[in-house]
């Protein structure tokens, strides 16, 4: 439920996760009230500190004391950037909720024209990250080749460059929020949403401080959960895959009687060997398919939380640690 659904709704919330960005949150916060206050009646920045190691809360409950707009959420740990992303939704009371990352890369200037796409009639306003001079030719390739990939899998499309620096009006978030899946994938889950949509491009900008934590690790298995959340063809892939090296060693076993029969055969190890390593490979491609299928089902039917709120501020702040189920 919406942490602060008896409060009376406002005109924007803004959501941004933040994992050690305490060199950011003052600027952050800054820029957006620069921006908010001629554009809107009221607004609310909610910060989720996604169980950072400095001192990114501390920085955050002090805004408290000259920005009254700011609600901090505090996770008791590091849950991952879209499980933040989601408490901080839950706690959005806005009628437009627009989220986007603390580091400043997502430009607060853009801002106007989501509102304006919003207030047009668009329930969902998507933005598509430009690519910087300095984007390596091998991200670039990478980011489209997924995008194309997860596109033709899951039947709908997500445009190359998608970010999760959007406006999602409340209508089309109390739907988002009853989706319950185990590993989310916000990208994918909006836009299969299917709500009408407008789509603004941007460059992004620079760092204001620090280093991404978006490594590349994090990037593949955001990937793998993108993927395993919206199709299951890798599993019918499986099965085509089996099926074919199936009849390739039926083949191999007709050409080795025939071979037999006529008395062709040469002693030997180097076929068995081949045909061998051949079907493990697939045996064991096809267990790692089936392996991370069944890591998905199990985190569902264990049913955690997706996260697990410990401290709040701002608001209707509450001094309880609570969980936030799944």
């Amino acid at each position: 439920m919406n942490g602060f659904s008896k409060r009376e709704r406002l005109e924007i919330s803004i959501v941004a996760p933040l994992f050690n960005e305490e060199a950011n949150v003052n600027r952050f916060v800054t820029e957006l009230v620069a921006v908010l206050h001629p554009l809107v009646s009221s607004f609310e920045i909610v910060l989720v500190d996604d169980g950072s190691s400095d001192r990114t809360w501390e920085q955050i409950a002090a805004l408290e004391r000259w920005q009254p707009s700011v609600r901090g959420i505090s996770l008791l740990r590091n849950f991952g950037h879209q499980h933040a992303l989601l408490a901080g939704l839950a706690y959005a009371s806005g009628r437009a909720v627009i989220t986007m990352d603390g580091d400043l890369q997502h430009p607060p200037a853009l801002i106007p024209r989501l509102l304006e796409a919003w207030r047009n009639g668009a329930k969902v306003v998507h933005t598509s990250r430009l690519d910087a001079d300095d984007t390596g030719l091998l991200k670039r390739l990478t980011s489209r080749g997924f995008y194309w990939v997860f596109s033709k899998l899951a039947g709908f499309d997500v445009p190359p460059g998608t970010s999760d620096f959007r406006l999602v009006d409340a209508a089309v978030l109390e739907t988002l929020l009853r989706l319950r899946d185990p590993e989310p994938f916000l990208r994918g889950m909006i836009h299969w949403l299917g709500a009408p949509s407008a789509t603004i491009a941007y460059r992004a900008r620079p760092r204001h401080a620090g280093r991404s934590k978006f490594t590349l690790g994090k990037m593949i298995r955001l990937s793998v959960r993108g993927l395993v959340s919206f199709t299951t063809l890798p599993l019918r892939l499986g099965t085509w895959a089996a099926a074919a090296t199936g009849v390739f060693a039926f083949a191999e076993i007709g050409y080795i009687v025939v071979q037999y029969a006529r008395g062709e055969t040469v002693p030997g190890w180097a076929s068995v060997l081949t045909v061998v390593s051949f079907m493990f490979g697939i045996l064991f491609l096809l267990l790692g398919i089936l392996g991370t299928y069944l890591a998905s089902v199990h985190e569902a039917v264990r049913n955690r939380p997706l996260y697990v709120v410990g401290r709040e501020t701002g608001g209707a702040a509450r001094a309880a640690w609570h969980l936030e189920a799944g």
